[in-house]
């Protein structure tokens, strides 16, 4: 399994444009990639501006299909309008302990 977590800011002026990328990219994900096991956006209680995206891939290659997609390219073309490059933060991690519940 391949996790990552990804923190960056909206641009001021731009949370309205930036929720409907934010859903349109998560649909997409849903839709087109079976190897994507969790693909959750999340906005900070403490500071709105910032997302923070928990994904949790099948595999390598899962995470590489996923880095190849067009939605991917399309997300990343409008990235710098809507968000701040400067403050990106990704981080690859490595699980030793946990559960994922499906919802009841």
């Amino acid at each position: 399994m391949t996790t990552i977590l990804a923190r960056f800011k909206v641009q001021p002026g731009k949370e309205d444009e930036a929720e409907k990328a934010i859903s349109e990219m998560a649909a997409a994900v849903e839709a087109n990639e079976p190897g994507a096991l969790a693909y959750i956006m999340h906005r900070s209680q403490k500071d709105p501006s910032e997302i923070t995206v928990f994904e949790v891939y099948a595999d390598g290659e899962a995470f590489d299909a996923h880095g190849q997609s067009p939605h991917m390219g399309q997300f990343r073309a409008a990235f710098a309008s809507l968000f701040d490059p400067a403050s990106v933060k990704i981080e690859r991690l490595e699980r030793i302990a946990g559960f994922v519940r499906p919802p009841v």
